[in-house]
């Protein structure tokens, strides 16, 4: 009777959230509710793309200033070999 009670009032409870919230998931981490809208959670996302970009060119500009390509050659018993290296200081 007791498991029958807290499973009705566990159900409850996630009945009445689920109606208000946006998007109610149900996974390894447990329970999370987001009352955000869909458009909301676009508009984060975007922000955290710019934000990536914003940080990729930061460190390909500082990569660029900072580093020299070099061409090394070796030879071996069937022919040279070419090899590209981008070598940072």
């Amino acid at each position: 009777m007791k498991l029958l009670a807290s499973t009705l009032a566990a159900g409850l409870l996630l009945a009445g959230s689920g109606a208000f919230a946006q998007s109610v998931d149900i996974g390894p981490g447990g329970v999370r509710i987001d009352p955000r809208t869909p458009q909301q959670r676009a508009m984060d996302r975007e922000d955290r793309w710019r934000e990536r970009d914003r940080w990729e060119r930061r460190r390909a500009y500082r990569a660029e200033r900072d580093c020299r390509t070099e061409t090394r050659i070796r030879e071996t018993p069937r022919g040279e070999i070419r090899r590209t290296v981008r070598v940072c200081d």
